[in-house]
């Protein structure tokens, strides 16, 4: 099979794109960009809150927030258009009910609020027309750059 040099196939101009990193590495690398730059606005209930209701205890890492921020700047890049609804389904998960059967839960909607609230005072998304919420030009050159630094460094 011929080798495809990725970097000059992702874009006509030799960047890459979101879709062409793995989603591991770049929520990572997006959401130490977000905490270095200081642009996120973090509320003060983040070290006390559970993501959702099926959730037992709140997240060990006190850097969730940023990480959380970037997975769903990541979600909105690929799949414009969603709101607090879509997210919480997303976010969702399984509640152990004990003996009883597990069932689907919805995640936190204050939770995905105050990301996207955050996202868009950071001038990452913007309010869609017809709903929900959409990335901004600024969002995606962000974006795009960071998945080209993660792209060169070959993680």
């Amino acid at each position: 099979l011929p080798t495809v040099n990725i970097t000059t196939a992702a874009m006509p101009f030799g960047g890459a794109t979101v879709k062409d990193v793995d989603p591991h590495q770049f929520v990572k690398a997006f959401s130490a960009f977000l905490k270095k730059s200081g642009k996120l606005r973090v509320p003060g209930y983040a070290d006390i809150i559970k993501t959702g209701k099926h959730k037992e205890l709140g997240p060990y890492d006190q850097d969730w927030f940023f990480t959380r921020a970037a997975s769903v700047a990541r979600h909105i890049y690929l799949r414009g258009g969603v709101g607090v609804g879509a997210l919480r389904k997303v976010y969702g998960g399984r509640k152990r009910r004990g003996t009883r059967p597990s069932h689907f839960c919805l995640g936190s909607s204050s939770v995905a609020r105050a990301v996207l609230q955050s996202l868009e005072a950071a001038k990452l998304v913007a309010k869609a027309q017809d709903g929900g919420r959409v990335i901004t030009d600024q969002g995606r050159r962000d974006l795009d750059r960071i998945a080209g630094q993660v792209l060169g460094r070959g993680e």
